[in-house]
C-alpha cells in the first residue's frame, strides 16, 4: 500500500525534471489544513472517481482532527471531459476564494461519471458568484490549463497510474483510504521524519 519514499521517473514535457518542491509547494496549488503543519499530504483526484469521494470524509476528519497536517489539492483530470470541467469549476473559484466549498460540492455528487451540468448545478448551491465564475473560467483559462498540465505531468513523473494518490510526508499511497489508513501513515510519516 505504501512506499517508502517516491521519486520522479519521468521528464518535464518540455524535457526538464520536474522538481520535487513544486509538487509540494507550488504556489497556484490550492491547500487546507495547517499551512505550518509538519507532515504534508498531497492528494492527486478526479471529480469523476468514486474511490476518491469515498476518501473524502476520512481525510478531512483526519486533517481537522490531527490540526498539523498540510494538505495540497492536485486536480488530476483524467477519467472524464467532465472532470477537465470540474477541475476548472474548482480552480476558477479559486479566485473568489471558493476552492474548498466547490471541491466538496463535486466531490458530494454521487457516482462516477457525474455530467457537467450536474456539477454546474452543485457549485451553484455553495454561495459563490456564479457570473464572476464563468468570467473567470475564460479569463484564466490558460493559467488553469498551465497548472492541470503541471498536475498531469507530475502524475506521470511519479509514475501514477489512476486516483487517488496521496504522498504522505515520504510515502506514496495509490489507494482510498479510511480514517485509521490516513492516520497510521500520517503516523508513520511523523516517525520517519524523527528518525
Amino acid at each position: 500500500m505504501a512506499a517508502p519514499g517516491f521519486t520522479l521517473r519521468a521528464r518535464a514535457q518540455d524535457g526538464e525534471q520536474l522538481d520535487p518542491g513544486m509538487i509540494l509547494n507550488d504556489p497556484a496549488d490550492p491547500n487546507a489544513g495547517n499551512a505550518k503543519g509538519d507532515v504534508t499530504i498531497v492528494y492527486f483526484f478526479d471529480y469523476n472517481c468514486p474511490f476518491c469521494k469515498k476518501t473524502m470524509a476520512p481525510l478531512n476528519k483526519v486533517v481537522k482532527q490531527d490540526g498539523k497536517v498540510r494538505l495540497v489539492y492536485k486536480d488530476w483530470p483524467i477519467l472524464t471531459s467532465a472532470s477537465i470541467y470540474g477541475a476548472k469549476l474548482a480552480l476558477a473559484a479559486y479566485h473568489q476564494g471558493k476552492y474548498s466549498e466547490v471541491h466538496h460540492a463535486l466531490m458530494g455528487i454521487p457516482g462516477g461519471r457525474v455530467p457537467e451540468d450536474k456539477m454546474r448545478k452543485a457549485v451553484a448551491g455553495v454561495g459563490l458568484d456564479m457570473k464572476r465564475l464563468e468570467r473567470d473560467m475564460k479569463a484564466k483559462d490558460a493559467e488553469i490549463t498551465t497548472l492541470l498540465r503541471r498536475h498531469g505531468a507530475q502524475a506521470d513523473a511519479l509514475g501514477l497510474a489512476g486516483t487517488p494518490v496521496f504522498l504522505i510526508g515520504p510515502f506514496l499511497v495509490a489507494s482510498a483510504l479510511d480514517e485509521a489508513g490516513f492516520k497510521q501513515v500520517i503516523s508513520d510519516a511523523r516517525a520517519r521524519e524523527s528518525n
